[in-house]
């Protein structure tokens, strides 16, 4: 049996994520502390009691998830002394859950990827005013469909097909007035259901080109080291192990499409029969199960499924 290591991405998130963790693991408590002391905020204190408001501002969200990530897999390299290329033979994230995937593997430091995370949420807050922009969820539509409709819409706005996520469940991101039009020429078109995401900017998509700037110069200024294990790319759908290839990869990201269903696919071409997600919620694991349905996919977030499958991997 061949297996992957993924991490989640922005909407997996919610407030008491990582709190049991922290209670029933000191190296998952340290991990929050390092994260806070990296980014000089009080992280764990709006991740366990909120509001809303500020778990989903995306300079928050995005550290919060790697962090919640990076807590258990702490607790599995450290505690149970697993170790990555002898459990898993890829990792990969989607979105924001690359990052944690390359810390996972020894890429990041875990304080280097905070700060990291702080700075490409605040840049893709700050890439668009507020309002200007929208993403949303084409449901039951292939991604060729949504591709081309997405370019329909975009006559003197921009469109774009952002996430490949699964079968029949593509988002579009651009200007709100050309993401509308595309939602109604979906609908028109036979989709299911087309959905305005709640989110505070439209990721993924040429808008974010002012964020790649600034990520492309903090990027440059940061050691990135070999991954144990290869690293499936959101903008590839291949692996990489190569730091340079990494960093402008990164870059690439903020404005490319998250290819997830081909990357799953890719996995699996390579042998890969069993995808666990590590980190908060379970969206990926649900994804995996629908873009391949003899691959297992499991969620370990919370202390029993961690004592799990350490039971099942020692």
């Amino acid at each position: 049996m061949s297996r992957a290591f993924i991490f989640p991405g922005q909407g997996s998130q919610f407030i008491g994520m990582g709190k049991d963790l922290a209670d029933a693991y000191p190296t998952a408590r340290l991990t929050f502390e390092e994260v806070n002391d990296a980014l000089n905020q009080n992280l764990t204190k709006i991740m366990w009691e909120g509001p809303d408001s500020d778990i989903n501002l995306t300079e928050n969200t995005q550290p919060a998830l790697m962090a919640v990530s990076m807590a258990i897999m702490n607790v599995l390299t450290k505690d149970a002394g697993l170790v990555l290329p002898n459990v898993a033979a890829f990792v990969a994230g989607h979105s924001l859950g690359e990052y944690s995937a390359l810390t996972a593997a020894g890429a990041f430091t875990l304080s280097d990827t905070a700060r990291l995370l702080k700075l490409r949420g605040q840049s893709m807050q700050l890439a668009v005013p507020v309002g200007q922009g929208a993403m949303a969820a084409i449901l039951g539509l292939d991604f060729d469909a949504v591709k081309a409709i997405a370019e329909q819409a975009s006559v003197s706005e921009i469109c774009e097909a952002a996430n490949d996520n699964a079968p029949g469940q593509v988002v579009i991101s651009g200007h709100k007035a050309a993401v509308e039009a595309a939602m109604a020429l979906a609908t028109e078109r036979g989709a299911k259901r087309a959905l305005v995401l709640p989110v505070s900017a439209p990721f993924h998509c040429q808008l974010m080109a002012p964020a790649a700037d600034k990520m492309r110069e903090a990027l440059a200024k940061t050691d990135i080291r070999p991954p144990v294990v290869p690293v499936v790319a959101n903008v590839t759908a291949t692996a990489v192990s190569a730091p340079d290839q990494i960093r402008d990869l990164l870059v690439e990201q903020i404005t490319g499409r998250v290819r997830w269903r081909e990357s799953v696919t890719w996995m699996k071409e390579q042998g890969v029969t069993e995808m666990i997600e590590i980190g908060a919620g379970k969206v990926l694991a649900g994804l995996v199960k629908r873009i391949e349905a003899d691959v297992t996919g499991s969620s370990v977030g919370t202390p029993a499924q961690i004592d799990e499958l350490i039971a099942k991997l020692k």
